[in-house]
């Protein structure tokens, strides 16, 4: 293939000298020619993208974000599209601080990568990076053979035109770690300069040093996302490996039997009341319901019947057996582990309606109490609709048993207390979790 011609401006040396009067400031001053302008611009454009860290996300940009969601109800699809117009407005002029809260895969780490492909496009170097790969790279300049020194690569970071820290939470926290994010984060807070958290970490679950800097209402946007993991839309919300709700598919309303034949009136009259609150529930999810009373009394099957209509209307939840769960809360640890802790933790205790079957059967650790009671202040902060069954409330944490009444709202008043004989089989032969 013949080459192009030179062009006839420089003659192939892509700068020249502009016809001007010797008083003139470009007199003498090269000058790229329209024929390297937008060669240069490109370079210009990559310098800016390898600077900015970005790499595979310039494909993350407001244009390829979906501000109604897949799949989502009428609320969340509103909660949605307005995070996305506060980051579009940030994106247009950064200003404070715009921290996104929210579950994996609700959006939060596109929308902040939006943020940075736009201030881009406007000629800015905006800095995006992951916690955890940032404090990779400062531990890595501790090494002879380093080719940026530590303070280089640390002033680098805190003094970014504007900073985008992804996944702030979610690092190992070593005190040297929290240590060097305070470092940046106040600093980055007393200099008063535009940063960007993404984070599915409540803000009371980070350093507490850290926290007040992001929480200041002076300078700090709060935008918490409701969506779930859009990698999930479209499956049944309630098949995950910690829920056992697949297994209980069959119960339901219509299947539950109200023993007109076998309970006395008293007795009766006590299961309608639980039947018709867990239908009440069902229908309009609201607070906390709590269900006692002993094995083979029908607890499991309301909660699953109420779990198992809001997957059918749509919903996400799940329906956990508190020993099982703390179970494999523990094995999510362990190095084979197909999904790491803090994942598998958080996707229970943002489950939309979540269902902790058998509470108090599990072995009263410290650490088991101390998780439970995170999974309790984090529904109970967010007001998330939450099902309860136990056999004996007064067994339970003094912590988790204040958190359980206060939400105990929506006008049904104390624990619904099964106090009824079990179910004795009869003909049918039911299965212990037809009976519990």
């Amino acid at each position: 293939m013949p080459k192009a011609p030179p062009c006839p401006h420089c003659k192939g040396a892509k700068f020249v000298r502009k016809d001007v009067p010797l008083d003139h400031p470009d007199f003498g001053r090269a000058i790229p020619c329209v024929c390297s302008q937008k060669e240069l611009k490109k370079l210009q454009e990559r310098s800016i993208y390898e600077a900015s860290n970005l790499g595979g996300l310039r494909r993350l940009t407001f244009q390829a974000f979906e501000p109604a969601g897949f799949g989502l109800d009428e609320t969340r699809q509103q909660n949605l599209s307005r995070a996305f117009s506060d980051a579009l407005r940030y994106a247009a002029q950064p200003d404070g601080w715009l921290i996104l809260m929210g579950g994996y895969g609700c959006g939060k780490t596109h929308l902040a990568a939006a943020i940075a492909n736009e201030q881009i496009k406007q000629g800015h170097r905006p800095l995006f990076i992951v916690v955890p790969d940032l404090l990779d790279h400062l531990r890595s300049t501790y090494a002879p053979s380093s080719a940026v020194r530590y303070d280089e690569m640390f002033d680098q970071v805190r003094n970014a035109e504007l900073l985008i820290l992804d996944d702030l939470g979610t690092q190992n926290a070593t005190p040297w770690a929290q240590e060097k994010l305070f470092q940046i984060i106040n600093h980055r807070y007393n200099a008063q300069l535009p940063t960007v958290v993404t984070t599915n970490q409540e803000l009371e679950d980070l350093d507490m040093r850290i926290r007040s800097r992001m929480a200041d209402p002076s300078s700090t946007q709060l935008v918490r996302i409701l969506a779930p993991d859009f990698r999930q839309s479209g499956v049944d919300h309630g098949n995950s490996d910690v829920s056992a709700l697949p297994l209980l598919h069959h119960m339901s309303f219509d299947s539950f039997e109200l023993r007109a034949t076998e309970l006395s009136t008293r007795d009766r009259e006590r299961l309608r009341q639980a039947y018709n609150a867990a239908r009440s529930f069902a229908d309009d999810p609201d607070g906390w319901l709590i269900l006692t009373g002993s094995y083979g009394v029908g607890k499991t099957h309301l909660a699953a019947a109420i779990a198992n209509r809001a997957v059918r209307n749509g919903k996400q939840a799940l329906l956990v057996v508190v020993p099982d769960l703390l179970d494999i809360l523990r094995s999510s640890f362990a190095p084979t582990s197909s999904m790491p802790y803090d994942k598998r933790f958080d996707q229970v205790r943002r489950s939309e309606l979540l269902v902790l079957d058998d509470l108090g059967t599990q072995s009263a650790t410290p650490w088991a109490v101390e998780k439970l009671f995170q999974l309790f202040n984090y529904r109970y902060n967010a007001q998330l609709p939450t099902v309860i069954t136990l056999n004996d409330i007064d067994a339970v944490d003094p912590r988790l048993l204040q958190r359980m009444m206060d939400m105990q709202s929506g006008g049904r008043g104390a624990p619904l207390d099964l106090d009824i004989p079990p179910y004795d089989g009869g003909s049918k032969g039911r299965s212990r979790l037809h009976r519990r």
